[in-house]
């Protein structure tokens, strides 16, 4: 008898069953993605204040410091920011030396899952060189906020790992992890209003 295939699909409270190693459009529903990413803690939780910092939270972040670099920028663009770390719904969120350790093999995984949500939400498979490295930018822009803000991080630790962010970009940023539902609900509503205007 041949040995059993370890099982790589997970099921969501959709009911969709994502297949991880082969993952489909078709399996992918919004509402999962909030609900994962509103659970799943940044910094490996190792953040100030009652809630963790999770990457729902993150990724609206993100998704505004690129806005705002990117003045007039095309909504599908946005949309790609806000998505920009979506596949850590099944997968969870790796602090960088982990990624490290880990290989090329969670980058590949990634990669595929990233496809399929980029192609479910109507955006390319892989995105434009110029928006991925736009949105890497605002990234670690995030990433130098929640360091010092959140995470424990003096500035001049955050400048060396992360680069110093324009002033511009960062004045007014405040961060105060929420509960999950709130963080799920404004992760929806504004998938909802960027999708609305992509479309119109």
């Amino acid at each position: 008898m041949p040995p059993k295939q370890p099982r790589a699909w997970q099921r969501m409270l959709s009911g969709r069953r994502l297949d991880l190693l082969d993952p489909t459009p078709m399996d992918i529903e919004i509402e999962d993605i909030a609900h994962g990413l509103a659970f799943v803690a940044r910094w490996n939780g190792q953040t100030v204040g009652d809630w963790p910092y999770s990457v729902a939270e993150h990724s609206l972040l993100v998704e505004q410091l690129f806005s705002r670099a990117n003045p007039g920028i095309a909504a599908r663009w946005q949309l790609a920011a806000l998505l920009h770390d979506a596949p850590e719904y099944v997968i969870g969120d790796m602090i960088s030396p982990v990624k490290a350790a880990v290989g090329p093999g969670y980058g590949a995984l990634d990669d595929r899952l990233a496809a399929a949500i980029h192609l479910r939400f109507g955006l390319p498979a892989q995105l434009p060189a110029a928006i991925k490295k736009g949105i890497k930018r605002a990234d670690r822009i995030s990433a130098w906020l929640e360091a010092i803000q959140i995470a424990g991080f003096s500035r001049a630790e955050a400048d060396r790992f992360f680069g110093a962010p324009d002033e511009a970009l960062v004045r007014g940023a405040r961060i105060r992890p929420r509960a999950p539902v709130e963080a799920r609900a404004e992760f929806l509503a504004t998938h909802s209003r960027l999708m609305q205007a992509a479309i119109a």
